[in-house]
């Protein structure tokens, strides 16, 4: 069995090794680790794709593609060397990453660790462009070895910024619905990707349940102003998940109304209102403390708190006046 060994930047100048055990390839199985002369286990608690990722790429196996627990390759014996092990999924050596501290635990073999499968035939984790180029086209995620598709109404700014990353494309220039490249016929991802930007991989990522009967593949991101004299000012409402909802005036500002001006082909901003200006809308709040540059092409890409997470009422709507629009508004 190949084992990597590292050195490790220890005061006593110890050696630490990292080997994978029980698997159907090197690049698979229960994780051991090498520390004072003696092979020992890393307890499950805490694990997942991120810290797996530093196995991988430590041992040259490419990406992760399952994080395994509760000794799925085996019960290991010998000392539990490893518990609450708290990577990024960016560090160079396992021994880098967070932990309880060598041999501290509340463990036993039963929850050993393992990693399943670190891919060696992909550049990436598991993530494509189709009908497009290498840069740009319709985003597909390898899931279990199938090939899925990604609802566009579940990704942002945030995701997209980590896919340009993971596929050595610089950064992001534009978010566009699935059907600029062809809707494809494959199978839709059900999980909402949740970036936060700087992960360097879309499989590091968190995941939440996502509302699958409303990701179909003609299902496109929606903006429309509502309650003014013209469809160029009014409150803004966004479409999301198949429902429409309103951005909370916190931190709106001439920046964020310049977007909304630019998506909706209604020349620049004039001004940018809050405090349900044109009314109160009503359904979800869907944004909260947006922070655009005011160059995006689209709201979708401009940071937030996130779909739907905010502390506000629609006393608070945000409403735009742009510059296509009757001086009579």
């Amino acid at each position: 069995m190949a084992v990597i060994t590292v050195k490790m930047l220890e005061s006593s100048a110890q050696v630490s090794c990292y080997k994978l055990v029980n698997g159907s390839s090197r690049c698979s199985g229960r994780v051991e680790v090498n520390h004072r002369g003696q092979w020992g286990t890393v307890c499950d608690d805490g694990w997942d794709l991120a810290d797996a990722a530093v196995v991988c790429r430590e041992l040259d196996c490419g990406e992760p593609v399952d994080a395994l627990s509760d000794a799925h390759f085996g019960s290991g014996s010998g000392p539990i060397w490893m518990s609450y092990v708290m990577c990024s999924g960016s560090e160079s050596t396992l021994k880098n990453c967070g932990s309880s501290g060598w041999g501290k635990h509340d463990c036993d073999h039963t929850k050993d660790v393992g990693c399943y499968q670190c891919l060696l035939i992909f550049l990436s984790s598991g993530v494509r462009m189709v009908g497009g180029s290498r840069c740009s086209g319709r985003l597909e995620i390898l899931h279990n070895q199938t090939w899925m598709s990604v609802c566009d109404a579940a990704f942002d700014q945030q995701d997209t910024e980590v896919v340009c990353r993971e596929l050595d494309c610089g950064a992001p220039v534009q978010v566009l619905g699935a059907a600029a490249f062809d809707k494809g016929d494959t199978q839709m991802w059900t999980q909402e990707i949740q970036c936060r930007g700087n992960e360097s991989q879309i499989h590091l990522c968190p995941t939440s349940p996502s509302h699958e009967n409303n990701c179909y593949h003609d299902k496109e991101f929606g903006l429309m102003l509502v309650g003014g004299h013209s469809r160029c000012a009014g409150r803004v409402e966004v479409l999301h998940r198949g429902q429409w909802g309103t951005v909370c005036g916190d931190g709106w500002d001439l920046a964020d109304a310049a977007v909304v001006c630019r998506e909706l082909d209604c020349g620049e901003p004039v001004d940018a209102l809050s405090d349900a200006h044109f009314g109160q809308g009503s359904g979800p709040i869907w944004i909260n403390y947006i922070e655009c540059s005011g160059s995006e092409s689209t709201l979708k890409m401009c940071r937030s708190r996130g779909w739907g997470k905010h502390d506000c009422d629609h006393s608070k709507d945000a409403g735009v006046i742009c510059s296509d629009v009757d001086v009579s508004v």
